[in-house]
């Protein structure tokens, strides 16, 4: 009987990078998959050391860390691209929620796909969709407009441009810029208009300040609150 001679060909791994979607402050919203991805993966990248250590503990995973962030993202971007193709199978997170939004990545991401590295996104937790559905508002349709600027005069300008959009506008902003917001929002868009603060989402100190800008700024005073929030306009 003629012999048969098996020749095996190994395909070359195609280079992954999966953006993984973490809590942004209740531990249990992370999902199977992304619990999965990062036991599975040879490194990952993310914005911080300490808060991405504090993640992987939680959920007993060990992985080499790399980090990547708004101080060293553009320099170091070309050598993080090398270090993706390197080790292959590669996760990026963020401190907290979905990377890319409102979070480091914007950079990195696009010179990743020039070197043909797929990209995988990883679905879960971030903070616009549960203050959006939470607020009262209608949200068939709404303008995302991100981060002011922490300038007073260009953000009351960006204020007054927003004030001429009839839309449901979404503001996102640092804590300790929350009184100084509102009073800028009540002097340019009015004392009246309709607002809601998601404060500090998925944590035990959770809420909704929902009311006229004048209101929800008396509110704020006088809980004294200070904390991670979503903004969200009814400007129509």
């Amino acid at each position: 009987m003629r012999g048969f001679v098996f020749i095996m060909i190994k395909q070359k791994m195609k280079t992954q990078l999966y953006l993984v979607s973490t809590p942004i402050g209740n531990y249990d919203d992370i999902t199977l998959r992304a619990l999965n991805v990062l036991k599975e993966v040879d490194l990952i990248l993310c914005e911080e050391y300490k808060p991405a250590s504090k993640l992987l503990n939680h959920y007993e995973i060990k992985k080499e860390l790399l980090a990547v962030n708004e101080h060293n993202e553009k320099e170091s971007a070309l050598d993080v691209v090398n270090k993706i193709m390197e080790y292959k199978k590669v996760a990026m997170i963020s401190d907290a929620g979905t990377p890319l939004f409102s979070d480091p990545g914007n950079f990195l991401i696009p010179m990743a796909i020039s070197f043909g590295i797929e990209i995988i996104p990883v679905p879960g937790a971030n903070s616009l969709l549960p203050a959006l559905i939470a607020s009262g508002f209608n949200t068939n349709n709404f303008y995302y407009f991100g981060w002011l600027s922490p300038k007073k005069d260009e953000r009351r300008v960006q204020l007054f441009k927003l004030k001429q959009l009839k839309e449901l506008i979404v503001i996102m902003e640092t804590p300790y810029r929350l009184k100084q917001l509102l009073s800028d929002l009540i002097k340019m868009l009015g004392a009246k208009t309709e607002i809601c603060i998601a404060y500090k989402l998925t944590m035990p100190q959770e809420q909704f300040l929902r009311g006229f800008a004048v209101d929800v700024l008396k509110k704020v005073e006088s809980l004294k609150l200070k904390g991670e929030f979503v903004l969200l306009v009814n400007n129509r």
